[in-house]
Parts: C-alpha cells; structure tokens; sequence
C-alpha cells in the first residue's frame, strides 16, 4: 500500500479533525493458529516457574498483525481510506486452535 492510499484505523467511531463522507461497510480479516507442541512445552515449564508465556505472547502479536493485514486489505478493496470502531475478537476452533479476527467500518473520510 502505497503512503498515498494509508488507512486510518481507529477503535473509536470518530476521528478527530475528519468526517465521514460516506459508510462502505463491514471489512475483516481474520487467521486461525494452531498452538505447537515445542511452545507448550516452553510454556508449560513458564508455568511452573512463573514469568511471562513469551511463547504465546508471540504466537498472538503475530496472529493480531495477520488479522489487521488482512482486514486493511478488504478496506483497500472497497476503496476506504478510514476503518472505524475497530475490534479483534478471538474464539476457540478445536483444541490447541484459535481464531483471531479484526473487524470494523470502511469509510470514506475528507479533512473537516
């Protein structure tokens, strides 16, 4: 995506210093990630032990990233250049496998 055609994205349903000139719809992106057995073992060991699930804090930030890349390249489809009341949602698949899921409204937007 090129700097010209950058998509705002915002968890609030305004944004400040723009209007909405026009509502495109509903975009998502989502990813499903299966958890590995090397990262339990890690984690299981974390969890004995105490601290941070390094393990899974990365297999998250990367299933995040996944999901909005994906999401911003739906808003790209319908020619937005705003996404507003963003969210991520997660839900269990099967054991051991999630969803991650971003999700909210393309816009049009134009300086106020």
């Amino acid at each position: 995506m090129s700097e010209t055609n950058r998509i705002i994205v915002v968890t609030s349903p305004t944004i400040p210093g723009k209007k909405i000139v026009r509502t495109l719809g509903l975009v998502r992106g989502n990813t499903i990630r299966a958890r590995h057995v090397g990262k339990d073992i890690m984690a299981g060991l974390r969890n004995i032990v105490g601290g941070e699930v390094t393990e899974y804090a990365k297999l998250l930030a990367e299933s995040r990233e996944q999901a909005l890349d994906r999401m911003l390249a739906d808003a790209e489809k319908l020619g937005a250049n705003g996404v507003i009341s963003m969210q991520f949602t997660t839900s269990v698949i099967m054991g051991g496998a999630a969803e991650m899921m971003a999700y909210g409204t393309a816009v049009k937007l134009e300086d106020e």
